[in-house]
Formats: C-alpha cells, structure tokens, sequence
C-alpha cells in the first residue's frame, strides 16, 4: 500500500480535467493518480493515456455519492483524496499531508483552506471564507481534535469544509463513505458521521486548494432547483430541534452564498 491516492472523478467532458491532472503530477511528493468515472468517453480515455492514468469504469446506479465511493474502493493509498476534476492543488499538498499524519498517526481526515476560482480569478478574503475559518476553529486545537464534542463543535452552525480539500485515511472509516441520498451536503453528512468515530481531523489553514465555480459545476445546479437549501435544512434538523434549525438555517443561507 502507496501512501496517498489522488482518485480524479470524472464527469462529461471537462475543459479543466487536465489542468487538474498536471497540478497531481506537479507535487514533491507524488501521489497514485487515478480516475473513476460513470460516464466514460473516447475523448476521457485518450486524455488519461496520454497521462497514463489508469480510469476505472463504474456502472450501476448514478449519484455523485456512488461515484466518490468508487474512487475511495479503487484507491491503493493509506489516504485518499476524492479529486474533483475542475480544481488544483498547491504543489505541497501531500507533503502537507505527510507531515500532519507523521505528527498525528491516528489522523482520520486531512482538510485544507481553499482559494476560490471564479470568472477565471483567484478570489480570496471573502465573507464566506471568513465564515468558514471561524467555525473551523476548534480544529486549530488538534491536541483535541480526537474527541467526538471537538470535532463536531466545528460542524454544527454549517460546513466549513473545502470538500476536496479533505483526504481520508482509509484504515480509519468504512465504506459506503458517502451517502447517496444526498447531492449537496454529502461531504457534511460523512463529516458528521466521522466526527464521532475514531480518529483526528486535522486542518491545515493553508491555501493548498483551489476549487472552481462555473455554470456547469453540479453545486450550481442544486442551486437553481432548491436541492440545495432542501439538503442544508434536513442537515441542521439532524443536529438541532427543527424550530432552532430554521432559525440558523436561514442565517446560513444568508452567509454561505458562493455560487449565486
């Protein structure tokens, strides 16, 4: 077993899938690079030969939840990082990763800050990512990052996590890792239920991600057909009594507007 995979899920045809291949082949450490797929392609197959990328092939029922388990199955690494296909990573995100689970062995989840891409620009400094740096600060305590309380204090006013940012330790969670009930808050759901397993969550705030928004991302289509604020609500009535979580629901709906 390789220390790490990348394991690259890949959709249509994306005009940034190699972009984001070359920032997993730019790393000082390198990683097992692999792509799974429910929507294989001449197009998709030729882009990985030329990288000589292995593409698993997933068939059965679609989800996105489906999907990024079957990136996490094939993956050989002790660590597992679900790639979305639009985004990069800083050159020193797995040494990043080395260095924390080298420092804490008992690591469960490795999580990142992110800077966002937008209209082709860096954007940073935002309300949003300041929202989100403030409730993930119980995680800057990582001495105590192994307690259930610890890890959920930074999960229960919202999702403060940069959902590609995260690599999971394989040793320590069980597949299915993601539900696919869900299409939105799946990363908010399996933090939840990590967060009261076994294991550390460690947060790096360094910008060693930057994830993309465009007209064509999957977030951006729960957004014009509800599914997300439907998904967020029922993630708050799990953690709070439903009449308070409608009162932090639409405080969180105003503060965590990215996409719009």
């Amino acid at each position: 077993m390789g220390f790490h995979t990348f394991a690259i899920c890949a959709y249509g045809k994306s005009p940034y899938l190699e972009a984001c291949i070359r920032s997993l082949k730019a790393q000082t450490l390198s990683s097992e690079i692999i792509c799974v797929t429910s929507t294989p392609s001449d197009w998709l197959e030729g882009l990985l030969s030329r990288h000589d990328i292995p593409l698993f092939v997933r068939t059965g029922e679609k989800g996105i939840g489906n999907d990024w388990n079957y990136g996490v199955e094939k993956a050989e690494g002790r660590f597992v990082t679900v790639t979305h296909q639009d985004d990069l990573y800083n050159r020193h995100y797995v040494e990043e990763l080395k260095k924390a689970y080298e420092r804490w062995p008992d690591m469960s989840v490795f999580m990142t800050d992110g800077v966002l891409i937008k209209d082709g620009k860096l954007t940073r400094g935002g309300a949003v990512e300041a929202v989100k740096k403030v409730l993930r600060l119980p995680w800057r305590f990582r001495g105590l990052c192994h307690l259930p309380a610890v890890k959920m204090s930074g999960l229960i006013f919202g999702n403060p996590v940069m959902c590609p940012s995260c690599s999971y330790g394989k040793d320590r969670i069980s597949l299915p890792l993601f539900s696919d009930q869900y299409d939105f808050v799946l990363d908010w759901d399996c933090m939840r239920k990590l967060a009261l397993k076994g294991g550390r969550f460690v947060c790096v705030e360094k910008p060693l991600l930057y994830y993309r928004v465009h007209d064509g991302a999957a977030t951006k289509a729960c957004i014009k057909n509800h599914k997300r604020e439907r998904e967020e609500r029922q993630m708050f009535e799990k953690i709070w009594p439903r009449r308070l979580s409608g009162v932090l629901m639409r405080g969180y709906s105003l503060a965590s507007r990215n996409y719009d």
